[in-house]
């Protein structure tokens, strides 16, 4: 049997279209409906400190409606306290700066070591699988198991905006050895940041890779052939990586 590789819809993009007049619509909620009914397996969300898009409604009616939720967010009291309110299936820890227009590389994980260990302890013991998301290296996946994460999102985005085929191979070969390494310490693995359905293909093929979570593509690319179609898109490359990786 193949081991699909699982998509994340993140719909944090449609929010911030709404956010952008401050009105009712359109609504997250339906994008991630018609996400899930194109093939998508889970929905993820960033709930950021600013609330620049995505609000605190928005993960509460889009937890009770779906069965597998990703809960993007800072290692801070109050979001903290917000996710054991809504119970995701996973949360994902990122780094935020309010200044930054989407979020610009993984966690340091030597900043506030402490207080992230004791958030993620309070997270598990919730029943919330706790994922980093961190840069492609041995550092961060050494400090990820450390710190008793479930897993790791590994962050793709100096190979998606690699502008050379030089650097998208030297990035791609930091990704296969973090995945590695990752997958060696008992972490789960997952990926994302810049994924688009021209370029994830390489990703998809590391074997390591369960997951992959992707937004603003699929947003963007709904503009002209609809989130259903953005998101079947995907799911065809999924699926035919998953078979590949069988091979």
């Amino acid at each position: 049997m193949v081991r699909k590789i699982r998509l994340g819809v993140n719909v944090d993009h449609v929010a911030t279209l709404r956010e952008s007049r401050k009105i009712t619509y359109p609504d997250p909620l339906f994008a991630a409906l018609i996400s899930l009914s194109a093939g998508a397996d889970l929905i993820t969300v960033h709930l950021r400190e600013d609330r620049r898009h995505i609000q605190d409604n928005d993960v509460l009616k889009i937890r009770r409606a779906v069965d597998n939720l990703n809960l993007e967010m800072a290692c801070v009291p109050q979001i903290v306290s917000f996710a054991l309110k809504a119970k995701p299936n996973k949360v994902t820890l990122v780094p935020e700066k309010r200044e930054e227009l989407t979020t610009e590389g993984g966690l340091d994980l030597s900043k506030n070591y402490d207080t992230l260990k004791e958030s993620i302890k309070t997270l598990k013991s919730n029943g919330i699988e706790v994922s980093l998301f961190i840069d492609p290296d041995e550092v961060s996946v050494e400090k990820s198991s450390m710190l008793g994460a479930d897993s790791v999102e590994l962050h793709t985005g100096r190979y998606a905006d690699s502008i050379d085929e030089i650097e998208r191979n030297f990035e791609l070969e930091r990704l296969k050895k973090a995945s590695f390494l990752a997958k060696e310490a008992g972490l789960k693995v997952y990926a994302g940041h810049g994924l688009n359905k021209d370029n994830l293909f390489e990703v998809a093929l590391l074997p390591e890779v369960e997951e992959l979570n992707i937004g603003h593509s699929i947003v963007s690319r709904s503009i002209f052939v609809g989130i259903y179609r953005a998101v079947e898109e995907i799911v065809e490359k999924l699926n035919f990586a998953s078979v590949l990786r069988e091979k």
